[in-house]
């Protein structure tokens, strides 16, 4: 990777106008890679011209605020953060500009970038930039430090998932000797729910659906999530809760979107990767941690019956 970490600053020095952006509907991780990446590069050049673009999350916008640009300047680099498939860029056009790095850790679906720093073994993006950072010796904020240690305790819910490493420990233990970052005071305001979530949550495991051979599911309309007071996120919040639970292998929670006329599903596994059948109905992620796009509720019921039949073979 350092010889591509090299690659990659060889290209921040060269543009003067430089976007960042990150996938649909985005997370900590997203988020936090890309405003720490804004800051960093500000920080090293002031006089470059630096944006963080795309749709904001409410849920997360205390991590800070993103740019808008009517139009993309000329002769402008984009960096993609967390965005393995060019369909859930977020709010570009590839086609305006001269040169594309992508910094990621899922499996590659798409390659269309100039540079590809991948690493699926990384536990999160904000891992792989805060590598980058340490090998390229560049200055460390508080606020850089708090986004990228948020994006890391994100991905990896609280170092639980297995693809939390010994790097991964490194790195973070690394980034608090350094800026001294009080991390204890990073996790009120990522857990912390409204009351309505709560009763939601409730609601969501009173109604699980199980098969026989272990996936469990519910479906959650828009007209559900008014009655609850909630948005589509909120069950992206709970999602992992379902980890430890004896009876479940694989558990998928499908959201409802009629603005966007998409049902949003969201797999996790403990059992069968889950990946390659996601990206069978329009997502992809990691072996155990996906997503997929779908267009009806039928296509919801045919992810079951596939998921279903992965966990028996």
């Amino acid at each position: 990777m350092k010889s591509i970490y090299k690659q990659i600053y060889k290209q921040i020095k060269k543009y003067n106008n430089i976007v960042i952006a990150r996938h649909i509907g985005p997370d900590p991780d997203a988020l936090g890679s890309q405003l720490a990446l804004r800051e960093i590069i500000k920080n090293k050049f002031p006089k470059k011209n630096v944006y963080a673009i795309g749709n904001p999350a409410s849920r997360f916008k205390y991590l800070g605020t993103l740019d808008k640009i009517e139009e993309v300047p000329s002769n402008s680099l984009l960096i993609v953060l967390d965005t393995p498939d060019i369909k859930r860029i977020d709010g570009v056009d590839l086609k305006d500009y001269n040169y594309i790095i992508k910094i990621d850790h899922h499996p590659i679906v798409d390659n269309y970038a100039n540079i590809n720093c991948v690493d699926d073994n990384a536990s999160s993006t904000c891992q792989i930039i805060l590598d980058m950072i340490f090998w390229l010796k560049l200055p460390l904020t508080e606020d850089i430090s708090k986004n990228i240690y948020t994006g890391i305790v994100s991905d990896t819910d609280r170092f639980l998932h297995d693809y939390t490493s010994l790097k991964t420990f490194d790195l973070v233990t690394k980034l608090i000797n350094k800026t001294n970052l009080n991390f204890t005071n990073v996790y009120e305001p990522l857990y912390i729910r409204p009351l309505a979530e709560i009763k939601f949550q409730g609601y969501v495991y009173q109604n699980l659906q199980i098969t026989d051979n272990g996936v469990a599911y519910i479906k959650i309309t828009e007209d559900l999530m008014k009655e609850f007071g909630v948005d589509s996120a909120s069950a992206g919040n709970m999602i992992n809760n379902l980890k430890f639970v004896d009876e479940i292998l694989v558990w998928v929670f499908f959201s409802e979107d009629k603005k966007s006329n998409l049902i949003r599903a969201n797999i996790r596994s403990r059992g069968p990767y889950i990946n390659e059948l996601a990206s069978r109905f329009g997502g992809g992620g990691h072996k155990y941690a996906s997503g997929a796009r779908l267009t009806s509720w039928s296509q919801a019921d045919s992810l079951v019956e596939e998921l279903d039949k992965l966990i028996v073979n």
